[in-house]
């Protein structure tokens, strides 16, 4: 039993190390497919067509639009995810209700998980206490403020000050890959057509390409994205979603508008872009990732 858990634990090891080491080879990935993308629909099909004049040209040059808008949101909301910090437990943290006891209180003994009060918990990993939502991620080697999970997309943890920019992620992939597949469908169907189709064998090979790619993106970030818009709407990440199922009530679910705010913010100017206003920085302190309000019949317990 004992080698059986060593060889388990070498091999989460291993597979973590494995995580870590793809680095800079995802982004590297994703800044290739959107530069084939870019070559099929800009330089091949939609840019020269701005010169033909008439509707062609009103309708390429809306496509351009959409596409570089859609492109431009797309990778702002990605490096966001990509160069933010998820949140990191803060040095020397303790609970408010440990504080007002003055810290007397052994955390080993005290603040052990305890599912009538998930708010008092500690980490034998980075042995300290960890806040309520806060879980340990064993690639970054560290607790994360409301950890939802960690991707290998974006290189980096997915967590409470994060969480937002990787949904607009998201969003903004499934759009852009959308626009793209509909852009791209009159060329790819041409290919199987008895029509002679204009362009160099590597133009024709680049568009086939980026439409497959993207007609797969598109199909499967939609599938990521209703799920996470479910777990939004019910205040819960992807990593609560077991634990949510096994205790039946959710303390955290405070109806659909407040659980959207406390990802989203709630000054609408900011919802569709990564970032949030000073002002709802300054009065919602679960944005931060320590404090999270519950329902009162749980507070009350």
């Amino acid at each position: 039993m004992h080698r059986s858990g060593t060889a388990m634990a070498w091999n989460v090891f291993k597979f973590c190390t494995a995580l870590r080491g793809l680095g800079s080879v995802m982004i590297l990935l994703v800044l290739g497919v959107v530069g084939v993308t870019y070559y099929a629909v800009v330089l091949t099909n939609y840019g020269p067509a701005l010169s033909q004049g008439g509707f062609d040209s009103l309708a390429a040059l809306t496509i351009l639009l959409l596409f570089h808008f859609l492109l431009g949101m797309l990778l702002w909301s990605y490096f966001s995810v990509v160069l933010t910090d998820p949140g990191v437990v803060p040095p020397n943290w303790r609970p408010a209700c440990d504080e007002e006891r003055g810290g007397e209180s052994d955390p080993l003994n005290s603040m052990e998980f305890d599912n009538s009060n998930p708010r008092f918990r500690f980490c034998r990993k980075c042995n300290q206490p960890k806040p309520e939502r806060c879980h340990h991620c064993s690639v970054c080697g560290r607790c994360v403020l409301k950890m939802d999970h960690h991707c290998v997309w974006v290189v980096n943890c997915v967590g409470a000050l994060n969480y937002k920019y990787f949904l607009l992620f998201l969003f903004y992939t499934f759009l852009e890959t959308t626009l793209v597949t509909l852009a791209l469908m009159p060329h790819f169907i041409a290919f199987f057509s008895d029509e002679e189709i204009p362009g160099t064998p590597g133009t024709l090979a680049t568009t086939f390409l980026s439409f497959v790619l993207n007609l797969a993106f598109a199909l499967s970030v939609m599938g990521f994205l209703i799920m996470h818009i479910s777990l939004v709407a019910g205040n819960t990440t992807t990593i609560e979603a077991y634990e949510k199922k096994t205790s039946g009530k959710w303390r955290y679910d405070l109806g659909r508008k407040k659980n959207f705010e406390q990802v989203f913010g709630m000054d609408k100017r900011y919802w569709f872009i990564p970032g949030y206003s000073e002002e709802d920085l300054r009065r919602m302190p679960e944005l931060q990732g320590l404090e999270y309000p519950s329902k009162p019949d749980f507070d009350s317990q």
